[in-house]
């Protein structure tokens, strides 16, 4: 039996508001049949649903038609319609394979619906009809292309406090489908009918208001009906128009005169409902001066964690049928953000799991405490039950004192301590109330409720209930993993909800202090989030994001988009703008697409040419950061980093250049990237120092005096720098810095010491460096009762969410469980377990693009049982310990043929290797 699993579009989590005028496909697959393999494809695409449903489609119904393909490729499928897609438009496509025995399979039809893909060049007029009504000459280019054009209008009450909008409108009768695109900035809640459209949370994701503005689209047909409907929208602050709520609350994207960094003064809204119908009649809806408009209930909502919110003020029904609201005010039309409008393509931030407090305790009459025994990024919901204008105080910890009070332990940032807090009013309805936020989270393991009481009689309002709700990226969960080392368990749990915690509208640095989208986390972690979640449509994301943020004279800042502004290597460092350069190749390694390369390449030039600008000694780079984060932050082998880094996006832009057929360009970075090799070698590589029995590579922090350490052979050979004749000894020079199994890294150089070891089959020394007593160490985090990284290697942090010391995770998955992508998406991927090391028993799974793979590990003194599930269409090398006295294999129950050879190649199916030593 062969059946498809999934089918989608690449670098699109959601298909409702498509506006690109080019898609990739991709389809994954599964079979019993272990002779099945896919010989041919083929993809038809159609406006009409049952045109595509017949084995041999009407050419003249087919919108594009792929024809028969010989191949086995299941991704990065490129459709391009002659004339481009249609705006509004719903579009179906299907996927036939031909297995071996040419025998078509045909997937479920698939339906996505698109945007404006041609109205880039025009976005959405403003208007203000007092002084230039829309039904000028000027906007006369505005209306002459009618179906390829945005046709709402931005609204709200000119305000930049909380509102909430309405329009109550009558259908005669129900449509057949009814699909809404809709924004609102900083964020926005939609519902239909007093019912959400959506799981979403903090829709549309955060980007640079002035350069780009996303959009965000629901299908509401089962919504709506016959009749009066209501559409509702309630807007908040976030990011587009910070709040310090006017009692100094924490807000960090502040200039240093303390003047924010805004993109908009005013918070505003835009929708279309498109409503289609059985004759076939399309009918739009839009945000226009007919909608109503008052003040939301909650009167702050500042991103960092602070709300405010008077449940008297709550207009109850305010977004269902039946509402009266002729005293709402008449919405403003508004000038709107200056970004152009697109399509979210990353995946929602939605709520995930739920923690319930494991301790609960009232250190002073009125305050309520509660540990929710996980750190994570969280949207707290309370339930209290009091007086009229009761006001309750809710705030949020990492760390908490003595007392078991809240607490932030770096002096620095007591702000946040105490400026970062909810409040909330009751309305007194004799009812328990129940308060979330509605356009806030933060990073929170204990939760402190002020002006409450566990128990009734005190005076006060009885609290019933606060739980913590996690909140993070609806990127789909691939990887899980078990050992039978406990101490590794807990490590891999902080691992998971410190890289859950991190992942929204952007790779975040920390749900909590900063909420900024520093680049270096981004494609340093890349390789180990992957294994966790499908990153792929997030990516995308981010590298528009990258593109937006990039300057005139090519430089690529270290965050994108800049929420706040930063200075010197601060602003510029490669190490973090590289993103720009790797992103294309980590999408292309590990999920077997080329969709980003066309836009990214002309950018990742530029940034290559800015770097030359700051070339030095022929080619060195040393002017950033270094190895951030090693002894705190402290800036060192900015050459060895810095121009490995800068030689390994030179290698990247020839990749994009050979990929788009530019084979001249390609040659040119090329020798370009051989230049900074030799140029590398010759300043770094020492081979004549007689105190030493090898080659190494030095450091130039103390220039001229020479050193050898562990972060230098390190970047030199994961980056391929190292001539083959010196390799072993710079192996040699890596193993001497760290046989004392201690951690000597920051950010930058942990993933490449991690890597290096890997190579070198020493797991034994990255489990000692994880436990070691004193910092650096990961245990000492454990032991000390966290259960996330901290920003730093010391005991107390202002941020105890950090990930960007998470690179062990990564060698979690490559050395321990034992998995690796070697090419194509996972099309051949290598398992190779930690034969001989101290774990008895690993067990893990990823679901890579092409299916699940399953690992099983056991070994004793004299025996490995090795169980090993492989997804159609990919090939898993399977490497065998060196000693070995024999091995035998069944492949779905049945014993199969062996060579003898160390390694096995197998296709498709269930294994088990049994292996004696």
């Amino acid at each position: 039996m062969l059946g498809f699993v999934r089918c989608g579009i690449h670098g699109f989590d959601e298909v409702l508001g498509i506006d690109s005028d080019e898609i990739r496909f991709f389809w994954t697959l599964e079979t019993d049949d272990r002779h099945a393999t896919q010989t041919a494809y083929r993809v038809v695409l159609s406006t009409n649903s049952t045109a595509i449903e017949d084995d041999n489609p009407n050419a003249s119904q087919l919108e594009w038609d792929s024809g028969r393909v010989e191949s086995a490729e299941q991704r990065n499928v490129i459709c391009k319609p002659e004339n481009g897609f249609k705006s509004t438009c719903s579009y179906y496509w299907r996927v036939t394979m031909w297995n071996q025995s040419n025998k078509a399979h045909h997937s479920p039809v698939q339906h996505f619906f698109t945007g404006y893909p041609h109205a880039r060049l025009l976005p959405p007029y403003s208007m203000n009809q007092t002084y230039m009504p829309h039904t000028s000459l000027i906007f006369r280019t505005w209306f002459e292309d009618e179906a390829n054009r945005w046709k709402a209008v931005w609204i709200g009450d000119g305000g930049d406090k909380p509102i909430y909008l309405r329009k109550s409108f009558e259908l005669p009768r129900a449509p057949t489908r009814a699909i809404l695109f809709a924004c609102g900035l900083g964020h926005f809640n939609m519902t239909m009918n007093g019912q959400p459209t959506s799981n979403h949370r903090l829709d549309p994701g955060w980007t640079n208001y002035h350069r780009r503005v996303q959009f965000t689209s629901y299908d509401v047909t089962d919504r709506i009906q016959a009749g009066e409907n209501v559409l509702g929208a309630h807007v908040g602050n976030g990011f587009y128009a910070g709040d310090k709520g006017g009692d100094d609350r924490f807000f960090w994207p502040m200039y240093e005169d303390n003047t924010y960094v805004r993109y908009g003064n005013e918070l505003c809204f835009f929708c279309e409902l498109h409503l289609f119908y059985e004759d076939g009649t399309h009918e739009t809806l839009i945000s226009d001066p007919t909608w109503s408009v008052r003040k939301s209930a909650t009167t702050l909502a500042n991103i960092y964690a602070s709300e405010n919110h008077d449940r008297r003020l709550y207009p109850i029904g305010w977004d269902s049928p039946g509402f009266d609201g002729s005293d709402w005010k008449t919405a403003k039309p508004l000038t709107g953000p200056r970004g152009h409008i697109y399509y979210q393509t990353q995946p929602p931030v939605v709520l995930h799991e739920t923690f319930e407090p494991v301790k609960t305790y009232s250190p002073r009459p009125g305050t309520v405490c509660y540990d929710l025994g996980q750190n994570a990024s969280t949207m707290v919901q309370v339930i209290v039950e009091g007086s009229a204008g009761s006001e309750i105080i809710v705030r949020y910890s990492e760390t908490v004192n003595d007392e078991g009070t809240v607490l932030m332990p770096d002096p620095l940032f007591k702000e946040f301590e105490t400026g970062v807090f909810s409040r909330m009013y009751l309305a007194g309805t004799g009812e328990p109330e129940m308060w979330e936020p509605d356009f806030s989270f933060t990073s929170a393991r204990y939760i402190q409720v002020e002006g409450v009481s566990l128990t009734p009689g005190e005076g006060l309002p009885v609290v019933y209930s606060v739980v913590g709700r996690h909140i993070s990226s609806a990127a789909r969960k691939l990887g899980t993993m078990k050992t039978d080392k406990e101490d590794a368990n807990a490590l891999l749990n902080a691992l998971h909800w410190s890289f859950s915690s991190n992942l929204f509208s952007y790779h975040t640095d920390c749900p909590q202090i900063e909420k900024f989208g520093w680049l270096e986390v981004t494609h340093l972690l890349a390789p180990a989030t992957q294994y966790t979640r499908d990153m792929e449509s997030l990516y995308t994301k981010i590298l528009d994001d990258i593109l937006d943020a990039q300057e005139p004279s090519g430089l690529v800042p270290t965050m994108a988009p800049e929420i706040r502004y930063m200075c010197g290597p601060l602003h510029d460092t490669i190490t973090w703008g590289c993103a720009l350069c790797l992103l294309p190749d980590i999408l292309r390694r590990y999920y077997g697409s080329t969709h980003v390369i066309a836009k990214v390449y002309p950018a990742a030039v530029r940034y290559m040419e800015y770097m030359r600008t700051k070339e030095r000694k022929g080619g060195l780079i040393e002017h950033g950061l270094g190895d951030w984060g090693r002894d705190i932050a402290f800036g060192n082998h900015q050459a060895n980093i810095e121009t490995a880094i800068y030689f390994q996006c030179l290698q990247c832009v020839e990749m994009m250049a050979r990929e788009l057929g530019k084979l001249d360009e390609a040659e040119k970075f090329k020798q370009w990237a051989q230049r900074i090799y030799d140029v590398y070698n010759k300043h770094l590589l020492v081979t004549d120092d007689s105190s030493r029995p090898y080659a190494y590579y030095t450091s130039l922090d103390n220039y001229p005096q020479r050193d050898r350490t562990a972060i230098a052979q390190a970047m030199a050979l994961q980056i391929g720098l190292v001539p083959e004749e010196h390799k072993k000894d710079v192996m040699a020079a890596f193993l001497d810095d760290v046989s004392d199994g201690k951690i000597r890294a920051g950010e930058i150089g942990l993933r490449y010491l991690f890597n290096t070891l890997s190579d070198a089959k020493r797991p034994d020394l990255v489990l000692q460096m994880a436990r070691q007593e004193e910092h650096p160490s990961y245990m000492r985090f454990l032991r000390r009762g966290e259960t996330t990284l901290l920003e730093f290697w010391q005991d107390e942090c202002r941020s105890k969410c950090h990930d960007m010391l998470g690179t062990i995770y990564e060698w979690f998955y490559t050395s321990v469980l034992g998995l690796k992508v070697i090419e194509g998406g996972y099309r051949l991927f290598e398992i190779d377990p930690p034969y001989g090391a101290e774990f008895g028993h690993v067990n893990g799974t990823v679901d890579c693009p092409y299916g699940l793979i399953d690992i099983d590990f056991r070994q004793e003194k004299h025996s490995v049982d090795l169980k090993v599930s492989v997804p159609f269409g990919t090939n898993a090398l399977v490497k065998l310990p060196g000693a070995l006295k024999s091995y035998e294999v069944e492949r779905d129950g049945s014993s199969i043929p062996v060579d003898g050879e160390p390694q096995l190649t197998v296709g498709h199916g269930s294994y088990t290797v049994r292996i004696q030593l």
